[in-house]
């Protein structure tokens, strides 16, 4: 399954950066826990990431397999039931910032099955998760800057 969304954010690439990879379970609607498990921060970090949606919560264990500030950072998450590839592109924009977002969910066992045959449906539900993923980032980020000019 793949999905792809971009969103334009109106603040700049440095911190756009840092905030999406720092503060996931900050911004994201289904990340509820990410915890770095060595000291290092940037390509080979490793972490656990819990998510959490219509109550059920995954483990995942997750490594940095791109790092290049402030412009892409990507991750590759192993879980029981999937693996995700997730990669996040910055792009200046005068002062603002487009974030895209590319990500690949493969599906182990069963749902390997259920991928090739309603991956159609799934990509769909997919690129709706990530543009709502998005959209959260915005409005965390936007409104922090908001609360900080006032």
């Amino acid at each position: 399954m793949h999905s792809l969304a971009s969103i334009e954010i109106h603040r700049p690439i440095d911190e756009v950066f840092d905030y999406t990879n720092d503060k996931v379970a900050e911004w994201s609607r289904t990340v509820v826990e990410s915890t770095v498990i060595d000291d290092q921060k940037g390509l080979g970090t490793i972490f656990r990431c819990v998510t959490e949606e219509r109550g059920r919560r995954m483990d995942f264990q997750g490594v940095v397999t791109r790092w290049e500030p402030p412009t892409l950072s990507a991750i590759r998450l192993t879980g029981k039931l999937f693996d995700i590839e997730a990669e996040y592109r910055f792009e200046d924009c005068n002062g603002r910032t487009r974030v895209t977002q590319e990500s690949t969910v493969n599906g182990k066992g069963v749902l390997k099955l259920m991928f090739f045959l309603f991956g159609w449906l799934m990509n769909e539900q997919g690129c709706d998760a990530a543009r709502k993923e998005l959209e959260s980032l915005k409005r965390k980020l936007e409104a922090a800057a908001g609360h900080a000019a006032s």
